[in-house]
């Protein structure tokens, strides 16, 4: 059994990711559905993917920085 801490942090940090996008939409999103109805529930969902999208461009640059910047010291 090998001891590759890197690899189990990254999982380990894939996992938690996954877990606040789930707890987010699923349980925010149906407490809006609960509480306001269908119509407000989309809403929120709008609002949700429009609040995360600037997140998700800073992390898809930042991995493109990283590519380039191993493919350049190669």
């Amino acid at each position: 059994m090998s001891r590759d801490l890197r690899r189990y942090a990254r999982q380990t940090n894939v996992r938690l990711l996954v877990g606040f996008v789930l707890i987010l939409f699923l349980v925010g999103d149906g407490l809006i559905y609960i509480s306001y109805g269908p119509r407000a529930a989309q809403l929120g969902l709008v609002c949700m993917v429009a609040g995360l999208a600037p997140l998700a461009l800073v992390w898809l640059l930042l991995n493109l920085i990283s590519w380039v910047v191993k493919r350049v010291d190669e």
